[in-house]
């Protein structure tokens, strides 16, 4: 019998990561994402709902997190689900699930102007090269505009 842990969510950094090393030197990188999702109830009035996540990385891919994400980046997060259990400083018992990140891909372009000299490629899909490196990437044409929203998309267009 087999059994599946995995979660993947698309949503915005929503505190900029925090960095640290354990006591035997590995990185661990911890940050929130948001998710929502919105849907019209019976009355036909708009509802939305946010969910928080905490999120974990570790070695590697805890450096690149802290030193390519901030708060408000769009980010795809792929991982497995873990529950901790600890007793607060009031003796209280606490708990809290966590996704611990395997792999991440930063969705957006990030800050325009780089903070120190130039900014180098943000991470791919493994979260250890840049994405123009990738041998699956196909080269997006360079004179070819982002798709307009709002234009009508015909039956004749769809490719399949």
């Amino acid at each position: 019998m087999y059994s599946l842990n995995r979660a993947q969510i698309i949503g915005n950094v929503t505190r900029d990561p925090e960095v640290r090393q354990t006591s035997t030197g590995q990185q661990v990188c911890t940050f929130g994402v948001a998710t929502n999702r919105s849907w019209n109830d019976a009355a036909g009035v708009k509802q939305e709902e946010v969910e928080f996540h905490n999120v974990v990385a570790w070695g590697k891919l805890a450096e690149i997190c802290g030193q390519y994400l901030s708060k408000g980046r769009k980010v795809y997060v792929d991982g497995r689900l873990k529950t901790r259990d600890w007793e607060g400083q009031d003796g209280a018992k606490r708990r809290t699930t966590e996704i611990i990140t395997e792999n991440l891909i930063i969705l957006d372009k990030g800050p325009a102007t780089p903070i120190s000299g130039s900014a180098p490629a943000a991470p791919s899909a493994s979260g250890f090269a840049p994405r123009a490196a990738s041998p699956f990437a196909p080269a997006a044409p360079k004179a070819d505009p982002a798709p307009n929203p709002d234009d009508e998309i015909k039956v004749e267009d769809i490719p399949f």
